[in-house]
């Protein structure tokens, strides 16, 4: 996959099958207890996983402020592939599962409408990405 200057790119192996990462994202109760940076916890208002479903939720954080999230789920694709548009600010994030080894490989993808965009989320993006793969690792035990 080759990098666009309006993309974030984050990848991790993780020690388990795609099935099983698949349904940490496609079970609210998981995806409530790992989603977000470290120190963050969600409240889930709607979570249609299909083509066209919405996506509502308000992340809580440390400080105590909340931010409040809709999505729209473009495609699903078990054990395979979700992509979403991010309603604002504006992006669509696709997440890919792939078979490497006995674990599986992780992809997030996120397409900003531009390079200006892009580079504005970028200090945030990249480093909570990761918290987000440390706290779903952690959760997958």
């Amino acid at each position: 996959m080759s990098l666009s200057p309006s993309q974030i790119i984050s990848t991790r192996l993780f020690e388990t099958s795609r099935e099983r990462l698949f349904a940490a994202f496609s079970d609210p109760a998981q995806l409530a207890q790992w989603w977000g940076p470290k120190g963050f916890t969600n409240t889930f208002e709607e979570f249609d996983l299909r083509p066209g479903g919405d996506w509502k939720f308000t992340m809580h954080g440390p400080d105590g402020k909340d931010y409040t999230n809709h999505a729209r789920f473009i495609e699903v694709v078990p054990a395979e592939r979700i992509v979403y548009e991010h309603i604002a600010p504006h992006f669509q994030m696709t997440i890919s599962l792939a078979d490497a080894g006995e674990g599986t490989h992780m992809t997030w993808c996120m397409q900003f409408p531009s390079e200006e965009m892009c580079e504005r989320f970028k200090p945030i993006c990249v480093p909570a990405n990761e918290e987000n793969f440390d706290r779903l690792a952690a959760h997958l035990g």
